[in-house]
């Protein structure tokens, strides 16, 4: 009886050997596939397993032991490539960094974290399988991309942390700490496309639109309409770099609201899918007759992280916030979609992240929220057209008013259809 029951005990721990076996032999697999790795599959699959059964040990016999294991393991991957001498092989820094990471999933798995191990070690499998092409990025990005990267990292780590997450104010509207993470959020989108724009190069044409739109569809548009009017050639490469930027700001709502306030996506998606649907066929139209071979300029947007740009926004935000506070109170609707068709003309954000937050403080209805945004994306078209008329080609006005039209007059039909 004793015995059966010792036996069981026994088995009930096997699962966790049998995750560490499969982590193992993830990461090992790729290893195997690298000519100057000195450690394959059976090697890793051992490591796993080596960590789990330290673990084990560790917490029933000797403390010790999971530490004393880590330290056996890291020396004989030393070891290893220390006795190899040919210089042209790899020095095996990554391998041995690999070896260890293992090891330590494996003794994670033990303490119940498999979900967090596994996800851990497809990660790094990613990392270690897809090394050229990390190497590229890396040699891509600039300094001045590094810094956005650090900036970013700053805006979200140092200054958001400190932040007082309390309401101040008349309406208490101004809160230190949501408004800083509107602007962490911005921010986070605004750097992903303004990294890509750096990393697509020169020969990706009309995709500069996407990550353009992403980062600025305003700077995007006036970019391209200087370029088509300084050279006719890339006139109809602007048309669609500006009508994809202008879809993108579509994306880049949908994006906000899902994070922000997720529960009114049913009632807002059918008014920005409709402006996107019919903007698309035409954007499709003038795409199907671009000659993507034109070598065309990245834009130049200024970095969405930089402190300067991060607190200018969140002042923007925060004084959106209150006016739309104060006159939504003070004037009904009509005051909220006056600071709407304001604020719409050259940033879409504001507004948009403003009436989500005061959606979720209950302090404004589904309806009037989806009118807010909507007025302020018309008016930013109305804004951007009146870009391309002053600073763009007649050609280049003449092709975009099209799909710019097409585009609002989704948005306005889905939104008189609502109301």
């Amino acid at each position: 009886m004793h015995t059966e029951f010792t036996l069981n005990g026994e088995l009930a721990v096997l699962p966790h050997f049998v995750t560490s076996l499969a982590i193992g032999l993830l990461i090992g697999l790729e290893r195997e596939r690298s000519p100057g790795s000195r450690a394959g599959l059976r090697t890793f699959a051992l490591v796993a397993l080596f960590g789990t059964l330290a673990a084990m040990l560790s917490e029933k016999v000797m403390p010790w032991m999971l530490l004393g294991g880590l330290l056996i393991v890291g020396l004989m991957m030393i070891a290893t490539y220390y006795r190899i001498k040919d210089d042209s092989s790899d020095p095996g820094t990554t391998t041995i960094a690999a070896a260890l990471v293992c090891y330590g999933l494996g003794a994670s798995v033990w303490y119940g974290a498999d979900t967090l191990a596994i996800m851990l070690a497809i990660i790094t499998t990613v990392l270690l399988y897809f090394k050229a092409e990390l190497h590229g990025i890396t040699e891509k990005l600039s300094r001045r991309d590094l810094i956005s990267i650090l900036q970013f990292a700053v805006l979200t780590f140092i200054i958001l942390p400190v932040l007082p997450d309390k309401n101040f104010g008349p309406y208490g509207a101004i809160n230190p700490y949501q408004i800083w993470l509107m602007v962490v959020l911005i921010s986070g989108v605004s750097l992903a496309g303004y990294v890509a724009l750096q990393l697509i190069g020169q020969r990706h044409g009309a995709i500069l639109g996407l990550f353009g739109g992403l980062v600025s569809s305003t700077a995007t548009t006036l970019v391209y309409a200087r370029r088509s009017m300084e050279n006719q050639e890339f006139t109809q490469l602007a048309v669609v770099v500006i009508l994809i930027a202008n879809l993108t700001v579509l994306i880049r709502l949908t994006i906000l609201s899902a994070v922000v306030s997720p529960a009114i996506l049913p009632q807002l998606l059918p008014v920005l899918g409709s402006g996107f649907l019919l903007g698309a066929g035409i954007t499709g139209y003038w795409w199907y007759r671009l000659n993507l071979q034109h070598e065309v300029p990245v834009p130049e947007i200024k970095n969405p992280t930089e402190i300067r740009a991060a607190a200018a926004f969140g002042l923007i935000y925060g004084v959106v916030l209150f006016c739309s506070s104060w006159l939504s109170d003070i004037a009904g609707s009509s005051g909220l979609y006056a600071v709407a068709l304001v604020s719409g003309l050259t940033d879409v954000d504001a507004i948009t992240l403003s009436s989500l937050h005061l959606y979720k403080l209950e302090k404004l209805e589904t309806v009037q929220v989806i009118v807010a945004i909507s007025l302020a994306f018309l008016s930013n078209i109305g804004f951007k057209l009146g870009l391309i008329f002053f600073l763009g080609n007649r050609i280049l006005a003449k092709q975009c008013v099209a799909g710019m039209l097409a585009t609002a007059a989704g948005v306005g039909l889905a939104l008189l259809l609502l109301i």
